[in-house]
């Protein structure tokens, strides 16, 4: 789970206050338009043709899905993704990403160097592919066989959505050109000679488009080291001259040391099984593994993009296993029943990687596969690969049979629970420490989830009751990640935020009955507000995870300091805010380290952490679940020594640690 650099807007209004001003706004526009719609007619003249640069500065989420920090990573994907498109047709070995100080990004590779020869439209082909929409080398299938790119926008959206860009080729000659806001500075020229090919992108996310122009190292050195595990033997290189750090990326079992990796710290029943082949022109990988917990981890890759919402290889490669698993228990098992495909994903881990000639994608984001031919593909090679390795396999086979028929006795347990539940749920009331808010709007409505009593005390006077509901709990919630549902589900603080968030739990989840559009964590700012909200997040992460992928989970930011001079008093929310408050300030200041919410009176705990006008939120999301999922089980987990492993490699990087 990640928590996203982007802050709520600082200058959000009170709700009445917003409805207020958008109602009077509205009477004014609509007086306007009459008066328009009179004065004027709708003509051929007021047609508007966009070239394409402008087209996509004017909807840019249309491209790259949002302005925040996924679209900015978005346009760094489609260059390394090109590069990647190289190694995949045999031209490339290595790629460097380089996140410079002056905010822009680099991505470096030794594959063919983009086409710099005049093309038919009378430009050279570089600059076609830099400036035209859906212009690129991947649709008669020649240059590339398999390509991620499909759509033929991704360096021409680039360019357009950057402050500038340059790039250089290296093909017989090294050329140079550069760009400003899509559009060409000077004439593509050859800047000298050349004893290698490639090519090399620099670009600076342009200010006037993005919310966030901040590369992160996190995200970037995640998806590298994905792409790494995704085409074995490829090196990836990621420097930060930022900070000075270098990673390379190069690994020779590839999707099996990527499913190694997913789980780290989890009990598992046997090694790695690798599976592949090649079907109707599909090439399909896939690597499975079990564990013994609750959870399902399966990863879908189509050309190397994430397809986080499946499609049709994530359907074929469920009914193989499903198929191949009860073919084998009920040859091998008296009085077999048949398991459903959840009962047999339980604590299952697998990468499923595809490529294919002609993929299909829903959007320019490649959020999910369609093409029909790679369900067929995906379903032979993994029922055919799984039932011969468990036929050789059956003492570790055996093993995950019953994993999978105790999963699905859990399974009916926990309806028979559900249903019980169902039948008095009429009789559930709202938690008693609630105190909930008036509205009965849930887009208006927000929850914060307080530590301690005492601060819960000062929150319930603080807050706004129109639209903030208060959740004190006492001390540390239960750890899920070690206890499972059922001991979770004793847990009176757990049981307290499941009803007063209204919607179930785990399979039950209904993100439409979510009660308030803004669940947030506010934990005091020492290690353990950390260790309380690393556990809330947890719980979360685990069984409400729609709560994270809707955007309503977020974390407050409590100012770390109080600065007095005077009369006068600032608040700063982090060291270096402190730096520049006392170089502003001078001398003769008061300084107050608050380490607990309580410290603070409700007028304070308003003005600084409640107040849509003032506060800092920071919004959750599972910008990389993988990272996530191996760090929960590492942290919260019940491998000890994995645990210990990741605090020595880390303890450098601790910051605010109590001692």
């Amino acid at each position: 789970m990640k928590t996203s650099s982007r802050t709520a807007k600082k200058s959000e209004v009170g709700l009445d206050e917003f409805a207020a001003k958008s109602e009077r706004k509205s009477e004014k526009e609509d007086k306007e338009n009459d008066v328009e719609s009179k004065e004027s007619d709708y003509t051929a003249g007021q047609i508007e043709v966009l070239g394409d640069i402008e087209a996509v500065r004017k909807r840019p989420g249309m491209y790259i899905g949002s302005v925040g920090i996924r679209g900015l990573h978005h346009l760094l994907w489609e260059i390394v993704d090109n590069s990647i498109d190289e190694a995949l047709a045999g031209y490339c070995r290595r790629i460097k990403v380089t996140l410079h100080r002056d905010g822009s990004a680099s991505v470096e590779d030794d594959g063919r160097g983009i086409p710099t020869e005049m093309h038919e439209l009378g430009k050279p082909a570089l600059e076609i592919v830099l400036t035209k929409l859906h212009a690129g080398g991947k649709f008669d299938r020649k240059a590339y066989r398999v390509s991620g790119g499909l759509h033929g926008v991704g360096l021409s959206v680039v360019n357009a959505l950057s402050e500038w860009l340059e790039v250089r080729v290296w093909r017989s000659k090294e050329y140079y050109q550069k760009y400003r806001r899509g559009k060409p500075v000077e004439p593509l020229k050859v800047v000298g000679e050349a004893d290698r090919t490639g090519t090399y992108i620099r670009f600076k996310p342009d200010e006037e488009i993005f919310e966030v122009t901040e590369f992160s190292w996190e995200i970037v050195s995640q998806r590298l080291r994905e792409l790494a595990y995704l085409n074995r033997g490829i090196k990836l290189e990621l420097y930060d001259e930022r900070k000075g750090e270098k990673r390379t990326y190069c690994y020779e079992d590839g999707i099996a040391g990527f499913v190694k990796k997913l789980n780290t710290g989890k009990p598992t029943l046997h090694d790695v099984i690798y599976l592949s082949g090649e079907k109707n022109g599909v090439i399909v990988e896939v690597a499975v593994q079990f564990t013994d917990t609750e959870i399902e981890k399966v990863l879908y890759f189509a050309n190397n993009i994430n397809t986080v919402e499946g499609g049709t290889h994530a359907s074929g490669f469920k009914a193989g296993i499903t198929r191949a698993i009860n073919e084998f228990g009920k040859k091998h098992l008296k009085k077999f029943k048949p398991l459903s495909g959840a009962d047999i994903r339980e604590g299952l881990t697998a990468v499923v990687s595809v490529k294919v000639p002609e993929p299909q994608f829903e959007g320019q984001t490649k959020t999910k596969l369609t093409n029909s031919e790679v369900r067929t593909a995906v379903d032979s090679i993994v029922y055919s690969g799984m039932l011969e390795w468990l036929e050789e396999h059956t003492g570790e086979a055996m093993k995950i049979i019953e994993k999978c028929i105790m999963a699905r006795k859990a399974r009916e347990a926990a309806r028979r629970a559900r249903e019980l539940v169902k039948k008095k749920r009429e009789g559930i009331t709202l938690p008693g420490k609630l105190a909930d808010c008036s509205s009965r709007r849930p887009e208006e409505r927000e929850l914060f989830i307080v530590e301690g009593e005492s601060a819960g005390g000062s929150a319930k006077q603080a807050r706004d009751r129109r639209f903030q509901a208060i959740l004190p709990i006492r001390g540390k919630i239960i750890n899920v990640e070690k206890a499972g549902m059922n001991k979770a589900m004793k847990n009176e603080e757990i049981k307290a935020i499941v009803a007063a968030i209204g919607a179930g739990i785990s399979r039950d989840f209904d993100i439409t009955k979510v009660r308030y559009r803004r669940v947030i964590i506010m934990t005091d700012a020492d290690v353990d507000g950390a260790h309380i909200r690393t556990l809330l997040l947890t719980f979360f992460y685990r069984y409400m995870r729609p709560l994270i992928e809707s955007g309503y989970l977020y974390i407050a930011q409590p100012p770390l300091y109080r600065i007095k001079k005077g009369k006068k008093v600032y608040y700063a929310y982090s060291d270096r805010e402190l730096e520049d408050c006392l170089n502003r300030l001078g001398d003769k200041v008061e300084i107050q380290r608050y380490k607990g919410l309580g410290e603070m009176n409700p007028e304070q705990l308003w003005e600084t952490t409640m107040n849509p006008e003032n506060r800092y939120l920071i919004q959750v999301t599972v910008e990389d679940a993988k990272k996530a999922d191996e760090l929960f089980s590492i942290l919260m987990g019940e491998d000890v020594e994995a645990r210990r492993k990741f605090i020595i490699e880390h303890s450098r990087e601790v910051k605010n640690l109590d001692i």
